[in-house]
């Protein structure tokens, strides 16, 4: 079981909060079912909220000179992120593809970057922008594409309630804004077979 005490949240105060929650919905919290309900809640939200504490840029510091200048794409990231609306969760895969100025890095970072800011309350529009602007600007490439598609259980378990619904969004920086050519690539290569 993994408590991760070295990060800025708060369990002591998630747990009182979580007490106060099933008081107010009407629930008894020192019921069997419920009594570690608290801690467990404590524990998850230090998990899927790390990323606040974390510097997703730093994921890739350590690069490699290469003379490849073509597209490098990671698809299908799967990634588990929470809506700061409902704090309800949203997932799905995140697709990232840049062209190197000569500075490569390894590919698991671009997954990490995908995480780190997904472990934290987002909004998908941002978290797109966000990942995209990190490669960029960290990698200096020449351009970066990122597509996320996520269904969202604010939308699917509540609200309209329509299970299966996918959000799609996009940040396209460099040579992929503007170059359709170098876009419909990416795309092609993206949504091409599995």
């Amino acid at each position: 079981m993994a408590i991760f005490s070295d990060t800025g949240i708060d369990q002591a105060r998630i747990r009182a909060a979580v007490v106060e929650m099933l008081e107010a919905i009407g629930e008894d919290p020192s019921r069997e079912g419920l009594l570690d309900t608290p801690r467990r809640i404590a524990e998850m939200y230090a998990e899927i909220f790390q990323g606040l504490d974390e510097d997703p840029a730093a994921y890739l510091k350590v690069g490699f000179e290469v003379a490849h200048d073509e597209m490098v794409i990671l698809r299908n990231i799967p990634f588990y992120s929470v809506c700061e609306h409902h704090l309800l969760p949203f997932h799905g895969e995140a697709h990232v593809g840049y062209l190197p100025d000569g500075r490569v890095v390894g590919i698991s970072k671009l997954a990490r970057v995908v995480e780190s800011f997904a472990r934290r309350p987002q909004i998908q529009e941002r978290l797109t922008s966000q990942v995209a602007e990190t490669v960029v600007e960290a990698l200096e490439a020449d351009g970066v594409a990122v597509v996320v598609e996520a269904e969202h259980l604010c939308m699917t378990m509540r609200g309209v309630r329509k299970p299966g619904s996918r959000m799609v969004t996009s940040a396209m920086r460099g040579q992929f804004k503007r170059s359709s050519v170098t876009r419909s690539e990416f795309l092609a290569l993206v949504h091409g077979s599995s």
